[in-house]
């Protein structure tokens, strides 16, 4: 039989595996808006750590960060391993949105902002950043998924098929239990993601002799590729900057992830969550740049870099059986990172803009039948971006770098959620002024390609979005009781607990 078959019955398997963990965990599904988005609050920590790193690690790993490590190097390593540094902020940000989410009932992060700065107009700004930037961001995972059917099919799975089994499988587990199904389906996506992954690594690095082989015939091939700057030009001060900078702030900026803070059951839970996360991810980071080295000796002269997976998938080398299994599980990854993506962009629109802003009369039912309605919307506009951008080529047009781009628009919130947690003084209007003011720069150098004195639209936007939020709030009124009652309570739950 074809090896088209086969990655077709491999899908099938998938699917009808995915389709029975939703529905079993539809049997637990509670009554509410809190249920649905958030299971309640009462997710363990094992399955937490699990959703949460399947929400963050997805196509932009196995096949972006793949890409990017084959076309510009080891700095893709650097670039990379900044997220993980940025999660020494977990520990001042989980316990505070633990906290506080318990004993206010918010939903979702610009829910929390809203209600910190007294006026709704600060949540609904962030929320339009969510829906505009996110959307690039949850098409990359299609993309991934599509550039992965197509090479392990030898061309027969047509890009867009690809794309459209991602959006359907999404939109599914998305809607039939909420977040028990997304959390589930993660868990269980993220396992398959890790093993089959390093299981790919051993078969790549016994086939070049070991690792001390491995990285000798590396250096002997492109040595560029081991230096920083790289040969090519690619990771100069700028450029780490520009990527890294979002990628430094993506756990309190991207609001898929930060909603995963309100999830845990107890403190317990959510030590697991962050402990099992940053294991996870190391080890996946190293996975997926050694992938990429791989690429280079075994599949070396690829014109698009993001090919690199699929390509390296289909060597003879690779059993085809561990070949579908392996592109299961990165299309588990994207599929887990967009219907995480999903399900907070439909939170966020019927708690903060139909709620907050069109109908504050809204029942709890009304407004859970808005975000359900949402869903599929949001998939349909993010394949059209998907379709639209896979065939680009070009640095730009690459996962990695897509993905970063999305992040640089989101980067923009992070001043104001810094001030709801930390600064008495923040005011609402520095919020929204430098939301805005800041998005515009970024999306205005995204779309004109315009980088004053080389450095990236994010690094500008972010510069811009601070001047303004902590210019405009010094003169301006902060709302003072609710500041007070905010952090003060913070201040007090923090002495009490031993929450890190």
């Amino acid at each position: 039989m074809s090896a088209t078959f086969w990655v077709w019955l491999g899908i099938a398997i998938y699917i009808a595996v995915g389709l029975g963990i939703a529905l079993m965990a539809r049997r637990q599904l509670g009554v509410g808006v809190s249920e649905f988005f958030l299971a309640n609050r009462r997710v363990g920590g094992f399955v937490s750590a699990l959703s949460y790193s399947a929400t963050t690690y997805s196509a932009f790993m196995m096949v972006g960060l793949v890409g990017l490590t084959y076309f510009t190097g080891v700095g893709a390593l650097g670039f990379e391993l900044t997220y993980l540094c940025g999660m020494f902020m977990m520990v001042f940000f989980l316990p505070r949105f633990w906290l506080v989410g318990r004993k206010y009932g918010y939903v979702s992060p610009m829910e929390l902002l809203s209600d910190r700065y007294q006026n709704k107009g600060v949540g609904a700004t962030a929320a339009i950043l969510a829906l505009v930037f996110l959307v690039p961001y949850g098409a990359v995972q299609l993309m991934g998924v599509g550039y992965l059917m197509y090479g392990v099919s030898g061309g027969a799975i047509p890009v867009v098929a690809g794309i459209i089994i991602a959006v359907v499988c999404a939109i599914a587990w998305s809607s039939i239990a909420g977040l028990r199904s997304v959390a589930w389906t993660d868990a269980f996506q993220a396992l398959i993601m890790i093993v089959t992954s390093a299981a790919v690594l051993g078969v790549v690095v016994a086939a070049l002799g070991g690792f001390g082989s491995f990285f000798s015939r590396l250096e002997e091939a492109t040595p560029g590729l081991l230096t920083v700057p790289a040969a090519s030009g690619a990771w100069n001060i700028n450029m780490f900057i520009g990527l890294a900078l979002p990628w430094l702030f993506f756990l309190i900026s991207n609001p898929q992830v930060s909603q995963r803070l309100f999830i845990p059951k107890s403190v317990t839970a959510m030590k697991q969550m962050l402990g099992g996360f940053l294991i996870f991810g190391f080890i996946y980071t190293l996975i997926s740049v050694l992938w990429g080295f791989g690429a280079t000796l075994l599949v070396p002269g690829l014109e698009n870099a993001d090919l690199a997976t699929p390509k390296l998938l289909s060597l003879t080398m690779i059993p085809t059986g561990l070949a579908i299994v392996v592109m299961i599980g990165i299309t588990a990854a994207a599929i887990s990172t967009i219907d995480s993506i999903l399900l907070t962009l439909s939170s966020v629109w019927a708690r903060d803009i139909h709620k907050g802003l069109i109908n504050r009369r809204v029942s709890e039912k009304g407004e859970l039948r808005v975000g359900q309605w949402v869903i599929p919307i949001m998939a349909v506009i993010a394949f059209v971006f998907a379709w639209w951008a896979a065939g680009k080529t070009g640095l730009s047009f690459m996962i990695a770098p897509l993905s970063a781009a999305a992040s640089a628009g989101l980067l923009m919130a992070v001043p104001t959620i810094f001030g709801a947690f930390f600064w008495k003084r923040a005011t609402a209007l520095g919020a929204m002024v430098s939301c805005i003011a800041g998005a515009i720069v970024v999306l205005i150098f995204q779309i004109t390609g315009w980088r004053p004195i080389g450095w990236w639209p994010g690094t500008w936007g972010f510069i811009v979005c601070v001047i303004l939020f902590v210019g405009v709030s010094l003169f301006t009124r902060p709302p003072k009781d609710k500041a007070e009652e905010f952090i003060g309570y913070l201040r007090e739950a923090l002495k009490k607990g031993n929450f890190i």
